[in-house]
């Protein structure tokens, strides 16, 4: 039988509502021994690309910064034929900008807690922001699935 991966596949502008509607990206870098290292992330999308902070010294930036290289994942769904997800191989771009920092936890906070908070920075967040990085996906291949398209046949 032949596959049916192009069937199931997202479209680019389901690609995009996936991403701005999803909650928690499953991000990969490799690890100082050569594994994955796996973490949950809350993140943004900024023109077109995920973006999420985290602390500066944290492991994974330790791993992208040795080798830039990583996957995320989003999915959703629990019964088969409700699954769907997507699955970005990229590089990192370490963004080391404290006020984009604290720009992005603000639409991060804006996303995930409702709060109206403006995106300019303040005194205050800046000072949050400063101990921490921001890391763009930089898309190498996008692979994606949703299984409702099916109908059914599996």
């Amino acid at each position: 039988m032949p596959s049916r991966r192009a069937e199931i596949a997202l479209t680019p502008e389901e690609q995009r509502e996936f991403l701005e509607n999803g909650w928690t990206l499953q991000v990969a870098s490799i690890g100082p021994k050569g594994f994955p290292h796996l973490v949950a992330m809350w993140y943004v999308l900024i023109d077109g690309k995920i973006h999420f902070t985290t602390y500066a010294k944290s492991q994974k930036v330790l791993n992208l910064r040795r080798n830039p290289k990583m996957a995320v994942m989003l999915e959703s769904g629990k019964l088969y034929h409700e699954l769907k997800g997507l699955v970005i191989e990229g590089t990192a771009t370490i963004i080391e900008d404290t006020a984009f920092t604290a720009e992005v936890m603000a639409r991060v906070a804006n996303k995930y807690q409702g709060l109206p908070i403006p995106l300019e920075a303040t005194e205050e967040r800046l000072r949050a922001a400063a101990k921490r990085v921001t890391i763009r996906v930089e898309p190498v291949d996008v692979y994606s699935w949703d299984h409702s398209k099916l109908g059914g046949r599996y």
